[in-house]
């Protein structure tokens, strides 16, 4: 009888830590892409990490932040090592093929930084006949597969985080930079010498990426994103970050 109290004791004890466990929410991101994540004292602040938190707060789920390389985001969804990622990730048929998606929350544009005193004066510079300017671009990311379709393998360079890129430019290394808007013009405004083009190269829609075998947290996710949407909670956060001009 001893034996039997204490394993029901033990069996309850056991229980609140397992359903502690279940109310964690694990987010993967990528820390280098402001103003959607990147650190601040210490902290990984930005769009994302704040519309994940409200997402979090509405589910009633502690919120857990993991930074990791970009390139590995989708890969540790669908290993179950993060329960979602969110890194200004756009939705493209590829990604599509490995996770789902919820429901758009913001949309980027893909911009081209240059030299101030660059040949290249527009996005059509690049594909014109005989063009064989080398473009870097942060590996894995939309502007890395976009620009390896448009002008092939020899003339784009991957870098691990955007700002390598950027450095790559500076030194001459690569011609241009093909990254979204919002850190170019972080990069920009923090590099003497280099500008963003007015001809943008594409835009496309951000969304969290979740594991194809979690339906449910994908209906909890947009659930709690149309919310958040719908009373101004997303379109607050981005103001935050990214002011009205």
């Amino acid at each position: 009888m001893k034996k039997l109290i204490a394993f029901v004791l033990a069996l309850c004890l056991m229980i609140p830590a397992c359903a502690a466990l279940a109310d964690k929410l694990t987010m993967g991101t990528n820390a280098a892409f402001p103003p959607y994540e990147f650190y601040e004292d210490g902290q990984i602040v930005g769009i994302d990490a704040e519309i994940a938190q409200a997402i979090a707060d509405k589910l009633g789920m502690e919120l857990e932040i993991v930074d990791m390389e970009f390139g590995a985001l989708i890969n540790a969804v669908n290993s179950g090592k993060i329960d979602f990622a969110m890194a200004g990730m756009t939705v493209t048929e590829e990604r599509l093929q490995s996770v789902d998606f919820s429901d758009t929350y913001a949309t980027g544009i893909q911009a081209i930084i240059v030299k101030e005193d660059s040949e290249i004066t527009s996005v059509d510079d690049l594909s014109k006949e005989g063009a064989t300017y080398v473009i870097g671009v942060q590996e894995a990311t939309t502007g890395d597969i976009y620009c390896t379709d448009d002008f092939g393998e020899d003339r784009v360079k991957r870098y691990k985080v955007g700002a390598d890129a950027v450095e790559a430019l500076k030194t001459g290394k690569v011609d241009c930079v093909i990254i979204d808007n919002e850190p170019a013009k972080s990069f920009v405004a923090t590099n003497e010498g280099l500008k963003i083009l007015d001809t943008e190269y594409t835009q496309e829609d951000y969304a969290i990426a979740i594991s194809k075998d979690n339906p449910d947290l994908l209906e909890k996710v947009n659930g709690a994103l149309a919310e958040l949407i719908a009373d101004g909670t997303v379109a607050a956060i981005i103001a935050k970050y990214i002011p009205a001009e």
